[in-house]
């Protein structure tokens, strides 16, 4: 075998241009699927880390002293983020059951479970759309190998097509065929891995992030919940 020769083995242009047109649609195939893939990783690393950093410049805000009302009219009424939005829900719902008059300890109660089902119904919508892309990441890296592997066998059966066409195991005989099945497993590879590994650290985020959700709604409602017992002159105080 020449050096030219093994220099067209190596390289990766010359495989994919060499290979039989199956295996040249699984490469095709895994090239979109890692593309695809990067494409979610890098939207959701830009994603989870503006809601993460939003989230501290709000915990932050809540934990400076300054009035939970306050707060809420310097998010706006309709804000993105779901940590002031969810403050915005329970305030409203608050300041709507304060101008009817809580008489009862029924009413209170009531007014709690409203809050509680507001919350859990934005927290459950939140935790889907962090999740948003997951499905991509999880198709990839369970699938990728498996196409991978199938161009494998597709390559190899090539070269024993070539043993029996040549009449002999040459390398230069099975050489291509063998190189085009490893280059189309190597390409799984490389779309599975890095999807394997960000489905994987992007599922625990999201699981962090909707905790942190779930820990401000405990605190809000534990909020009013003391607003409830100490009356309107608590109203305006720091209460999370």
């Amino acid at each position: 075998m020449t050096i030219a020769a093994e220099h067209s083995m190596l390289n990766p242009v010359s495989i994919f241009m060499e290979a039989d047109i199956v295996v040249q649609a699984i490469m095709v195939g895994l090239a979109i699927a890692s593309i695809w893939s990067w494409a979610v990783i890098i939207s959701k690393a830009i994603s989870f880390s503006a809601l993460n950093r939003q989230a501290n410049a709000f915990e932050d805000a809540v934990g400076s002293g300054r009035s939970l009302e306050e707060i809420a009219a310097q998010a706006g009424p309709n804000p993105v983020h779901p940590l002031p939005r969810m403050l915005v829900i329970a305030l409203s719902d608050w300041r709507e059951a304060r101008t009817r008059g809580l008489t009862s300890e029924a009413q209170g109660g009531l007014l709690m479970a409203r809050i509680d089902r507001a919350l859990d119904s934005l927290i459950a919508r939140e935790g889907q759309r962090v999740e948003n892309g997951l499905g991509v990441l999880s198709v990839v890296a369970t699938s990728s190998p498996f196409i991978g592997l199938f161009g494998t066998v597709w390559g190899i059966m090539n070269a024993f097509g070539a043993i029996a066409g040549a009449g002999n195991t040459n390398l230069t005989t099975v050489a291509p065929a063998i190189s085009e099945a490893l280059f189309a497993t190597a390409i799984g590879l490389f779309a599975a891995i890095p999807a394997y590994i960000a489905y994987n650290k992007f599922s625990i985020d999201a699981g962090k992030f909707t905790g942190r959700l779930e820990s401000f709604a405990d605190d809000l409602q534990a909020a009013v919940a003391r607003r409830l017992s100490s009356g309107p002159a608590a109203d305006s105080r720091r209460e999370v």
